[in-house]
């Protein structure tokens, strides 16, 4: 399961990646009223959407020991923003 994820310029705020759908609605709550939606991307797990998202933004590669990370996402999540 891949779950689409947004990227969000803020201008001097900087940026919001999160993810679309329900599942981002507390992220988006706390975007100023100038961001806008720059780039999206699916992933299917965290360590997927990070590694792209690094790769987007020229930061070098993405690195975490964190063992959760590559966790692929769950199946119980569903809904808008979400590509099966």
């Amino acid at each position: 399961m891949a779950l689409l994820h947004e990227l969000w310029e803020e201008g001097d705020e900087g940026y919001t990646f999160c993810l679309a759908g329900p599942h981002g609605d507390d992220a988006r709550r706390r975007l100023s009223p100038d961001a806008r939606l720059i780039w999206t991307v699916e992933a299917g797990s965290h360590f997927e959407a990070m590694t792209s998202y690094y790769e987007y933004m020229d930061w070098g590669p993405y690195r975490s020991d964190q063992p959760w990370d590559r966790t692929p996402y769950p199946e119980a999540w569903t809904g808008p923003g979400v590509e099966k």
